[in-house]
């Protein structure tokens, strides 16, 4: 069963916003709420796997203490110029 767009990005906000991490809470959460209704569906394929990595990998990779891997790389540095800018969707 293929999944609506609609339920697809509210599967994804809630996913954003409900983290591991208090941290990952609020980064990920306004970026969802900002940038993904917007995102092709490559694009969302790609965050839906960049969901299921552990935070305590997603944090570091966001600030830039350890490299993100390469799949990720261009969607890691959107999120983190997206959170160093404080945005708030």
């Amino acid at each position: 069963m293929i999944e609506a767009r609609e339920t697809r990005l509210k599967r994804m906000t809630m996913r954003s916003w409900r983290r591991g991490t208090k941290e990952m809470d609020l980064i990920l959460g306004p970026f969802a709420e900002a940038r993904l209704a917007a995102m092709d569906a490559a694009t969302l394929d790609l965050y839906d796997a960049f969901l299921s990595e552990n935070d305590q990998d997603l944090y570091p990779w966001i600030t830039g203490a350890v490299p993100a891997p390469a799949r990720f790389g261009a969607l890691v540095a959107e999120v983190a110029a997206f959170a160093r800018a404080g945005r708030v969707a």
